[in-house]
């Protein structure tokens, strides 16, 4: 197994986490927990398609960080208005 290979699978596992998590009702989808492992996954997973040269997964990648990053801004921004 390639050092791209090894990161890909970190970064997918840590999205099928948050996608499992929230299926089963156990994190909400506006939660930062869910967000964060959003973030994280697809960075990770970002990186190894860059790695391999794949652009499509490179864009679609970089495309769900900008996603869950706008998310994480959103819920800090409105927890800062309600205090």
């Amino acid at each position: 197994m390639q050092t791209s290979d090894i990161i890909a699978t970190i970064g997918v596992s840590i999205l099928l986490i948050a996608f499992f998590l929230q299926a089963l009702k156990i994190i909400k989808t506006e939660s930062t927990i869910y967000c964060l492992l959003n973030l994280t996954g697809a960075a990770i997973a970002g990186y190894a398609s860059w790695l391999i040269s794949f652009v499509p997964f490179v864009i679609l990648e970089t495309v769900w960080c900008v996603v869950a990053l706008y998310s994480l801004i959103k819920i800090y921004t409105k927890k800062n208005r309600s205090t």
